[in-house]
């Protein structure tokens, strides 16, 4: 770890003022650079330093990228790498080795020559309870297929702050609810006999709880071995992907996969004029409770993780329809080179199951003026963040009529504690050894809208509706403004607000980052300095931040992994009294049935500026899938 090193390397967006002036007035285009993370550890004094390099695609100069405030991220708050965790599991081997017997008794797994029978372990974090430490508690578990769900009951507290792994040590354990100083100590407790000892069964060789292999049957009998029902496109695509640009219907844009942190749109415009300059994810955090240490001390703030980067293989059919286009991504992050995700994003049109619009106009006499309807359609961008145990997938989606929707499903596996009575104050007994812990996920947003120009005001609408009596609340006074929910306090203080709305400052692109994760007390991005310093939001570029979230109580259903239904947050964004009409008009795919012999209705008129039929909807070729993910 004590060497020079190259982490990260990822676009850096130009100044939004050189890129308008490129975009609308035909200005220069703006000089195109990358940022990069650099760990210097073989330096007297460890840091970290970022870089702008430009010009690219050849670089020849570099110039500092300064914290805000000028303040320097210490070398202990860098995110982890490949080396640290190969090193960390070689010293939780040789320092767990005095524990072979109890881990074998009670787990028929182990560290040392275990071949198919191997532990291994998850890492929770901040790393430590305060600014300079670097000490992380490892939850052990078994090797199996989801072995987020097999804790084996052991949690170990190792120290590995020094750059040189030979000074790392063990400087806490917790085995079955007890505290032990020292690995001797526990190792000389299971040798008297006075450790009760957390026996686990053996696991089955199929059908094991955590796998997704089929077990049982439903009532109904309904067939499961076909196929289900499909999405196809007749008559061809409808949206336009040139490289990273995006065109469907009224909507355009650019889009990046930006490594720390996922999915960014730049210069979203409808019908010609730019609605957001930029819509971006910044952040997911999920903090925990529990009564075993790394459960009670679990707050993931996941660009910390690089969950941009974490973007594996999308299966067709399953995670995007078979229709749908696929993009690769490119990350260097943690490698010698750019390593290529292949199929890393989709984007595919999405027929909603729901009109957009539609009315049936009664005559109230058994027949009707006319029906009409459109469609329900839209377009969906998805990538999925696997950070570790759970699976994030990122959807923007466009509509017809104007509106656009940021949406994200949690699934994946939970974050999953070994199971002690005083545990259950804390979650769920989900299955016979396992607890699963509550937590809150927080998603942060970052809305630079521009409409009609870059000089915004933030504005709140106060619609009261007073004495309106009803059947379920006789005389009541209801009030537009309500009450508000109520407010979570997070590590993080972006997850304080639902919406929060700023000036744009250059020097505040994001609200989180990658450092946040490992030094959450004093991190180089302080959300709140963004909205403290008074500044007016009226006729100036501004910026909403939103959160979204859920409170998570896992429960058996959970199992093996949690279920995108019910797990999904997001929000709109709806233009009001932005176009004189629906903009969905422009739509040729309304239908419109009017009848020639009212009130008989016999003979009718039906308009459509479609093909009379779709034709047939199949895609013939098989399910495929790669998986890996190399160094290009």
């Amino acid at each position: 770890l004590a060497k020079n090193s190259l982490f990260l390397v990822e676009l850096l967006p130009p100044k939004k003022r050189s890129a308008l002036r490129f975009l609308e007035h035909g200005g220069a285009r703006p000089r195109r650079e990358a940022r990069a993370v650099i760990f210097f550890g073989a330096q007297a004094e460890p840091n970290i330093t970022e870089l702008a390099v430009g010009p690219l695609p050849r670089p020849s100069s570099y110039r500092p990228l300064p914290f805000k405030g000028g303040r320097a991220v210490p070398f202990w708050a860098r995110p982890m790498t490949r080396l640290e965790y190969e090193l960390l599991h070689e010293a939780l081997v040789a320092a767990l080795a005095p524990l072979e017997p109890l881990l074998r008794e009670a787990t028929g797994f182990g560290f040392q020559n275990c071949s198919e029978r191997c532990l291994t372990f998850s890492d929770i974090a901040p790393r430590g309870l305060g600014p300079g430490e670097r000490r992380t508690w490892l939850v052990i578990q078994r090797f199996v297929e989801g072995f987020f769900l097999h804790p084996a009951g052991l949690e170990v507290l190792l120290d590995h702050r020094d750059p040189d792994p030979r000074r790392w040590a063990v400087l806490r354990l917790w085995y079955n609810g007890r505290y032990f100083g020292s690995v001797r100590e526990l190792a000389e407790s299971h040798a008297r006999g006075a450790l009760p000892l957390a026996r686990l069964p053996e696991p089955p060789a199929r059908q094991l709880f955590s796998s997704y292999e089929p077990r049982g049957r439903f009532s109904s009998g309904t067939p499961t071995e076909v196929h289900g029902a499909k999405v196809c496109e007749p008559q061809g695509r409808r949206y336009r992907l040139r490289g990273n640009r995006l065109e469907y219907g009224g909507w355009s844009l650019a889009f990046r996969l930006r490594s720390s942190a996922g999915l960014q749109l730049f210069d979203v415009r409808f019908d010609g004029e730019r609605v957001a300059y930029e819509l971006s994810v910044q952040e997911a955090i999920a903090f925990y409770g529990g009564h075993s240490p790394a459960a009670m001390q679990t707050k993931y703030m996941d660009a910390g993780w690089a969950m941009g980067a974490s973007s594996y293989e999308l299966a067709r059919g399953v995670d995007c329809p078979e229709t749908a286009a696929f993009l690769d991504a490119h990350h260097l992050l943690d490698a010698d080179g750019p390593v290529r995700f292949p199929r890393a994003l989709c984007v595919f049109e999405l027929p909603t199951g729901v009109p957009l619009r539609r009315h049936f106009d009664s005559d109230f006499q058994g027949g009707f003026h006319f029906y009409a309807g459109l469609e329900g359609r839209a377009l969906v961008l998805r990538t999925t963040s696997t950070v570790y145990n759970y699976d994030y997938i990122w959807d923007f989606l466009l509509y017809p009529n104007g509106v656009l929707e940021t949406k994200v499903h949690a699934t994946g596996y939970i974050h999953a504690t070994f199971y002690t009575p005083e545990g259950r104050r804390y979650g769920s007994r989900v299955h016979s050894h396992l607890l699963g812990n509550i937590h809150t996920h927080l998603v942060h947003y970052k809305v630079d809208l521009d409409v009609a120009g870059s000089g915004n005001s933030f504005e709140t609408m106060d619609i009261r509706f007073e004495n309106i009596s009803n059947p379920w609340s006789a005389g009541a006074r209801v009030g537009g403004t309500g009450t508000p929910p109520p407010r979570l306090t997070p590590p993080l203080t972006c997850g304080r607000y639902h919406l929060a709305v700023t000036r744009r400052h250059e020097n505040e692109p994001s609200s989180s980052s990658i450092y946040t994760q490992n030094n959450p007390w004093d991190p180089p991005v302080t959300f709140e300095s963004f909205i403290r310093d008074n500044e007016t939001i009226e006729d100036q570029d501004l910026v909403a931040w939103v959160t979204v979230g859920f409170l998570h109580v896992p429960h058996a259903e959970d199992i093996p992994n949690t279920a995108t239904p019910g797990n999904a947050v997001g929000f709109f964004l709806r233009p009001f009294n932005f176009f004189s009409e629906d903009p969905s008009v422009a739509s040729r795919a309304p239908v419109i049935v009017r009848p020639l012999d009212p009130p008989a209705c016999s003979r009718l008129q039906i308009q459509r500026w479609t093909p009379a039929s779709p034709g047939p909807c199949v895609h013939p070729e098989p399910f495929t899938y790669n998986g890996t993910y190399r160094q290009v």
